[in-house]
């Protein structure tokens, strides 16, 4: 009912920026939560950014000062921001949503969808 889609991954040097955007189709969906997370080569799946239901934001502590997470005025697209991104920064960075879900009179709650990711390279 729900896609997500992001974009704006690539290659970029150290110290440089980049945003990343998720995109949102489909079926009517009001999100409370909405969060970034990235998994490295070998590594597991790690929260990077989230903003809570109760509106408190939660950062990984390598990212706190640096990235942003943020959201389009008509709630169709979340952003990352990403400043003086360094190599440990590279990963595959994936979208996760959580909120309502309504679709031909069908309400749904607590509903949770996430997107395919996104590559992102910082090289030299």
């Amino acid at each position: 009912q729900v896609q997500l889609v992001e974009s704006g991954g690539g290659l970029v040097q150290p110290g440089g920026s980049l945003r990343l955007s998720c995109e949102i189709s489909g079926a009517h969906f009001s999100f409370y939560t909405m969060a970034w997370y990235r998994q490295a080569p070998g590594k597991q799946r790690d929260l990077v950014v989230r903003r809570n239901r109760d509106g408190t934001i939660d950062y990984a502590d390598s990212v706190k000062g640096r990235f942003t997470i943020s959201r389009g005025n008509d709630n169709k697209i979340v952003y990352l921001e990403m400043n003086n991104v360094q190599p440990d920064d590279t990963a595959i960075y994936y979208c996760n949503l959580q909120g309502d879900t309504y679709y031909d009179g069908t309400f749904s709650r607590d509903d949770e969808y996430w997107g395919q990711g996104t590559q992102v390279t910082v090289s030299s």
